[in-house]
């Protein structure tokens, strides 16, 4: 039997660089548990709860969830993941949450997509979703079969508030700000490990073959699971 030991990632990179993409491909190839605060952030505004509806707000202006509000959340996550190789998304964002996950975990690797902000905004002003799942579909290079509908459901499709050009630069700007000290938070940990390009697809084999070197056991693992 080959053991597989406990590893822990997270990946981040800014609204619109494909980053829920390279989860879902890290998560497939290597069977890694997905935690996104994206969705953890949309459970909690479709069901209007008080943190829900304070976040829909922040969202809806453009600005990023607050410090405090976004940590109790995330980490509230974390209780019964003691036993499980993970892939954290969208958290943590500052410094103060970086070193409050590093009170309850250590990090492994985290993974840093570099994506120019002008390739962003392309992307994220023709980004149409289906709000109930939180299916993304974009006219340029992931467009639905029927215009306008989801896939799956037949539903409309609808742009979101945040997805309008002005927002779109204002939330590249906060995350900026934001988030620069995390990168280099990390970096002096030694764990940071940036990919740069403007496409997913070619961004996609430098991860996997990074990923592959440290997890040599993973996929093997999986196939006698």
């Amino acid at each position: 039997m080959v053991l597989e030991r406990i590893f822990r990632a997270v990946i981040m990179g800014p609204p619109g660089s494909g980053k829920g993409t390279v989860s879902s491909r890290i998560v497939q190839s290597f069977g890694l548990k997905h935690l996104s605060s994206g969705d953890i952030l949309r459970t909690n505004i479709n069901a209007k709860t008080e943190l829900g509806l304070l976040m829909k707000s922040c969202i809806d202006q453009g600005q990023l969830i607050p410090d405090d509000v976004i940590s109790r959340l995330m980490l509230s996550n974390f209780k019964d993941m003691d036993q499980y190789s993970w892939l954290l998304d969208g958290f943590p964002r500052t410094v103060a949450q970086a070193e409050s996950l590093d009170s309850m975990c250590t990090v492994d690797t985290v993974i840093n997509l570099d994506v120019p902000f002008q390739t962003i905004k392309e992307r994220l002003t023709s980004r149409w979703v289906h709000m109930p799942s939180g299916r993304v579909y974009n006219v340029d290079f992931n467009p639905p079969k029927i215009p306008g509908l989801d896939d799956v459901t037949g539903e409309p499709l609808t742009q979101r508030d945040d997805d309008t050009p002005e927002t779109v630069t204002r939330r590249l700007k906060a995350y900026e700000y934001q988030t620069q000290p995390v990168l280099e938070y990390y970096r002096s940990k030694g764990v940071l490990e940036t990919f740069t390009g403007t496409e997913t697809n070619k961004i996609w084999p430098h991860i996997h073959a990074f990923l592959s070197k440290k997890l040599p056991y993973t996929q093997e693992a999986r196939g006698q699971a």
